[in-house]
């Protein structure tokens, strides 16, 4: 960080105290809540939120809104995220508070995806009709074909399958189709719906979306629908999507625009509260991803959800080359100063 001496040493009071490191470790792994700081470090709602006013003032951290939970992440500063990850990277699995604060993080986020797998058991052969009534399906899957083309294409992965929606309105276009996801009721009603629909060119597995089980750099279209905002980590789901995009291949994503629906959250699990377009462009950037196409399908009149579909398509930024050698095996080319 090329700053001047005095803002470097009030940069390094801010840190340089055990609870505020340990708020800036816990950070560095995803963002988090005031509750969730609480419960995890077992100090009082004043003195975390004491720590954090510290840590937003030294611009080491910083905090967004969303209805009425705040969340807080590393700054969006890329020297002062080096200099944060480069102060706690020493203290990762060398002091036994900080190996307690990440199990106790751990567990947090074990009860949040508890919840989401909890509500898509109870809801999973009802899942499309819950869907529909927040979604206008039809426009919205016309405008998925319409972004995607009328080429074939060899493969496409739908992460967060669900019913495995996507996997059928694409299936005339893909050689090959998985679909994963978590909740084994959720495989049962996908593998019924694709059994009841003829498509014998996809399937389906349980997996974590950050973690899914195929191949990287493999597929020529990877999917991303209503999936997002159940995730305490987003960015980093992206990052893993774009992990396993063939060289040109596409991210398409399927969310709503940000929104006030408290509910969402208490009855139906929704960890964010929607995505605007700034946010889920700076994501695919990181991933190496460029925005091709953006789309939204506003509410109609009388729906009292008031929720706004969005659409997202991007590419890999890698360049498919055909070797001259042999014209059937393509070959990867990276821009000038990128590597694979």
């Amino acid at each position: 960080m090329h700053v001047a001496l005095d803002t470097m040493v009030d940069t390094l009071k801010a840190a340089a105290e055990s609870s505020r490191l340990r708020i800036l470790a816990l950070l560095s792994r995803g963002d988090l809540t005031v509750s969730d700081l609480t419960e995890i470090l077992g100090q009082s709602q004043p003195r975390v939120s004491r720590h954090l006013k510290l840590l937003l003032e030294a611009g080491l951290i910083g905090r967004y809104q969303e209805g009425s939970w705040a969340f807080f992440r590393l700054s969006d500063s890329d020297a002062a995220r080096d200099f944060v990850l480069r102060l706690v990277s020493g203290i990762r699995g060398a002091d036994p508070q900080v190996e307690r604060d990440l199990e106790r993080l751990a567990s947090v986020k074990r009860k949040r995806q508890d919840r989401a797998a909890e509500y898509f058991s109870e809801n999973a052969a009802s899942w499309d009709q819950i869907r529909s009534l927040h979604v206008p399906d039809r426009a919205v899957e016309t405008a998925l074909l319409k972004l995607v083309g009328k080429r074939p294409f060899q493969s496409m992965l739908d992460l967060g399958t669900g019913t495995g929606r996507l996997l059928e309105i694409f299936s005339p276009l893909y050689r090959r189709g998985v679909g994963i996801d978590m909740s084994r009721e959720m495989l049962t009603v996908a593998r019924a719906n694709l059994d009841k629909a003829g498509i014998s060119n996809a399937q389906v597995r349980q997996g974590d979306i950050f973690a899914p089980p195929v191949e990287r750099d493999a597929f020529d279209l990877v999917t991303i629908h209503q999936v997002l905002h159940y995730l305490d980590d987003p960015a980093r789901a992206i990052r893993e999507a774009a992990r396993l995009l063939r060289p040109a291949g596409r991210l398409l994503i399927v969310d709503f625009a940000p929104h006030a629906l408290e509910f969402l959250r208490d009855a139906h699990a929704h960890v964010r509260l929607g995505f605007s377009d700034r946010q889920i462009a700076d994501w695919f950037s990181e991933a190496g991803i460029e925005i091709e196409d953006s789309q939204e399908f506003e509410p109609r009149g009388g729906n009292e959800a008031r929720l706004t579909v969005k659409l997202w398509l991007g590419r890999d930024r890698r360049m498919l080359i055909a070797d001259p050698s042999n014209d059937r095996q393509p070959v990867n080319a990276y821009p000038i100063g990128e590597t694979a």
